[in-house]
């Protein structure tokens, strides 16, 4: 009997060791990450974060003792996850959201922690410990949106912060007609960068077709394959943000549903639709798990997966138009040579430089003449810039 009361206080030491060094890494990385923002808002948030961490390592570190054993050595860094790789080439942004995401997850795991441990003490600690690192997810949940952390006190408070959040929302976002948006700016780069190559080539090779067009080819193969693989990436990682911050937000339900419930009924009610009225969609909802998830991350995270373009539709859609796009300068050296392509070639181009601008007026709210005009100006200084380069590196060569 003895022997099974020494088993079960071993685990729960380890596991309260484990939440020590988790707590001490905390306090590392949200101290380090305090020091070094220069937004002091932003600063005196993070400070709070890592004394609340210093404070729940002492709660761990208390009962650690209570039960016999001697505190551990702590096994992370000074500046705990700060300095990591992925922090380092993300920048803070990048910090921040691996944050959330090592916030929820220490969430589920204490979570999970409140079924096994069967110690009293230990599981008291706990339910003041989620209750904190709740808070922190919903506060890093604000900071990587680039909202700062608002306590609302009555729903006037929660009204503006919620007319905010609509107002970024409809500023920003997705309104693109998928692959069509990818297709017209995939002709656009083909034509800017090819006409660039082609007027450049032609100053410095007098319009000589077989280099103009050798290396015309080259890039419009090059710029295909780049725009498409590019296109197909930023896609997938779309997809992939979309699938994670849909995770964390079923987590978070998991562990408040009635907040949940309560933000979503706030979002509908900014909108004009009645509390009760608000009140009875989301009960609505709620009845699906799966489909109250998404309606949160839509609101919440101005994010839905209709919105999301496909990875191998914008790959096929961008490298095809970048081919078109790129195809269109070099088309007349294979008819012509010498000074007649070069204008010939001038000519379609800036055309097409036009018709190009026009075209993106369909997704974008500027005139169509406005925005034609305009890529046709881009286009014409760019030839002449890379013409006349290209003049001098021929007497370069020569």
């Amino acid at each position: 009997m003895a022997q099974i009361a020494t088993q079960k206080e071993q685990k729960v030491l380890e596991a309260l060791c484990e939440n020590w060094q988790a707590e001490m890494r905390g306090f590392h990385t949200y101290n380090t990450l305090a020091e070094r923002d220069e937004d002091p808002m932003r600063k005196k948030t993070l400070r709070h974060m890592a004394e609340a961490e210093a404070h729940h390592g002492a709660l761990w570190a208390k009962r650690i003792r209570e039960l016999g054993a001697e505190l551990p050595k702590y096994e992370g860094k000074a500046t705990g996850d700060a300095d990591s790789l992925a922090n380092r080439l993300g920048g803070p942004s990048m910090a921040l959201r691996r944050l959330e995401i090592d916030e929820s997850r220490d969430i589920a795991r204490y979570g999970q922690q409140l079924k096994e441990l069967g110690d009293e003490p230990s599981v008291a600690i706990l339910k003041q410990v989620i209750a904190d690192e709740q808070e922190h997810y919903r506060v890093l949940s604000e900071l990587v949106r680039h909202r700062y952390p608002m306590a609302p006190a009555n729903s006037e408070a929660a009204r503006r912060q919620l007319d905010e959040l609509l107002t970024q929302r409809n500023r920003s976002g997705r309104h693109t007609a998928g692959w069509i948006g990818d297709a017209i700016y995939g002709v656009n780069d083909g034509l800017g960068a090819i006409f660039g190559i082609v007027s450049g080539v032609s100053g410095a090779t007098l319009g000589n077709s077989h280099w103009v067009l050798l290396s015309g080819i080259a890039g419009m193969i090059a710029s295909a394959l780049s725009m498409g693989s590019g296109a197909y990436l930023a896609a997938k990682s779309e997809r992939e943000i979309y699938v994670a911050e849909l995770t964390r937000e079923r987590d978070a339900i998991e562990m408040n549903n009635p907040e949940a419930r309560e933000l979503l009924s706030l979002y509908y009610q900014v909108k004009g639709i009645p509390r009760d009225d608000a009140d009875h969609v989301v009960e609505h909802l709620a009845e699906d798990k799966e489909q109250f998830t998404r309606a949160l991350a839509a609101e919440r995270l101005n994010m839905s997966e209709d919105g999301l373009s496909k990875p191998l539709v914008s790959a096929w859609s961008g490298a095809l138009s970048t081919a078109v796009g790129a195809f269109i300068p070099i088309l007349p050296f294979f008819f012509m040579s010498g000074y007649p392509a070069v204008i010939v070639s001038a000519i379609i181009s800036l055309l097409a430089h036009f018709a190009v601008g026009a075209a993106k007026s369909l997704i974008t709210v500027r005139s169509w003449w406005a925005s034609g005009l305009e890529m046709t100006l881009v286009g014409a200084v760019e030839g002449v810039a890379t013409y006349v380069i290209g003049i001098g590196l021929g007497h370069l060569g020569a």
